[in-house]
């Protein structure tokens, strides 16, 4: 059923845009505030578990589909809050018919992407954003292009699992794992992005185990820091993309805060404090960081600060868009990467997947911000 629901949608699939809404959003709503507002009209508080469970689950289209509540109830609800905190406005297949990517509208107006990634029926990751843009400016990523348009709340990150959540249920299906790898920063959205963790862990919420979440990070040391204290096993992914600050430098600008040094110990701090392994992201840049000495140093680089076992590289090609570089030959990538072996480091070439709708590593952006244009 999935084959055939994505081979309808090879063309762009566009939605009904409706005006501008300034209700706030149920998913926006903490359970305490909830409370509060079912006291305000005379319902119980336990209503508020059965609306956060559907709200989070995500099935339902809207307040009236909630028929184990009360009609007045539901009516109340629908005149207070809206039922998610984006809308979908257009949304576009893969021809490799394993990404999908959504565009979606915010309340205020502006837009972020999100996508779908299933693999082999096993497992339904969403690569969600945390904020509408991205103020980082790393020169091999479109988000960075845009700037930064603004912080995503809370409800905002996890309704895009929910819009997901409905997609995938008339075939059985529902989301399995969250990558924290879209637009923005997660680590410049701390609470926001924490809040958007604990509601999907929550077992009474979205249920998702900690181990099937990954926050990646462009190396936000203090970041790091906070999220190895959590006491949540989630996994971390570091953009480390250079074993040296100059490289490095050039390519993150990020890297004059923190240089290459204190992001591999806060990484190693990281896996000491939560016993999980942490991933470093390398974008293979053509003539800049794909060297075979690069590889070498690279080695070198991450084994000061611990043990192998406790890093895995993940060897990414760059995807055509931002900042004109190019992609290595394969012989050179996987050159690269039997180097990191060799030295005992566990890596992986990934294959790249949604390139043809802008859906890959690097590639998503909208038209606001710096590089505004017409949506």
């Amino acid at each position: 059923m999935f084959d055939r629901m994505i081979a309808s949608r090879l063309e762009p699939r566009r939605y009904a845009r409706s005006v501008t809404d300034i209700r706030p959003a149920v998913s926006d709503l903490s359970r305490e505030q909830l409370v509060g507002w079912l006291a305000k009209h005379g319902e119980p508080g336990y209503r508020a578990k059965q609306i956060r469970r559907h709200a989070t689950h995500g099935t339902e289209g809207g307040f009236e589909a909630l028929t184990d509540l009360p009609k007045s109830l539901r009516d109340g609800l629908a005149r207070s809050f809206r039922w998610s905190s984006v809308e979908p406005v257009r949304e576009e297949a893969s021809a490799d018919r394993e990404t999908r990517k959504v565009l979606l509208e915010l309340r205020d107006g502006h837009h972020i992407e999100s996508v779908l990634m299933p693999h082999h029926g096993a497992r339904n990751a969403v690569c969600v954003s945390t904020q509408a843009g991205c103020p980082m400016a790393c020169a091999f990523c479109a988000t960075g292009e845009m700037g930064l348009v603004r912080n995503l709340t809370a409800g905002e990150i996890v309704d895009q699992i929910r819009h997901w959540q409905r997609e995938l249920a008339p075939s059985g299906d529902r989301v399995s794992h969250v990558v924290y790898m879209g637009m923005g920063e997660p680590f410049n959205n701390y609470d926001a992005t924490l809040a958007s963790v604990r509601s999907l862990v929550d077992p009474e919420e979205f249920g998702i185990s900690p181990r099937r979440l990954t926050i990646s990070t462009c190396g936000v040391v203090p970041g790091i820091d906070a999220l190895g204290g959590e006491g949540l096993p989630i996994n971390l992914a570091v953009s480390l993309h250079a074993p040296d600050d100059p490289t490095r430098a050039r390519i993150m600008p990020i890297n004059r805060k923190w240089g290459v040094e204190d992001v591999l110990a806060a990484a190693s701090r990281y896996v000491k404090r939560t016993k999980r392994r942490v991933t470093f992201e390398y974008v293979l840049l053509a003539g800049v960081n794909d060297s075979l000495a690069t590889a070498r140093s690279l080695a070198a680089a991450i084994t000061r600060h611990g043990p192998t076992k406790d890093a895995h590289v993940n060897l990414i090609p760059y995807n055509p868009g931002a900042g004109g570089f190019r992609r290595p030959s394969v012989e050179r990538m996987e050159a690269f990467t039997k180097v990191l072996q060799e030295h005992g480091i566990a890596a992986t070439l990934r294959i790249s997947k949604g390139q043809d709708i802008a859906a890959g590593c690097g590639q998503l952006k909208v038209a606001e911000g710096r590089a505004a244009a017409t949506v």
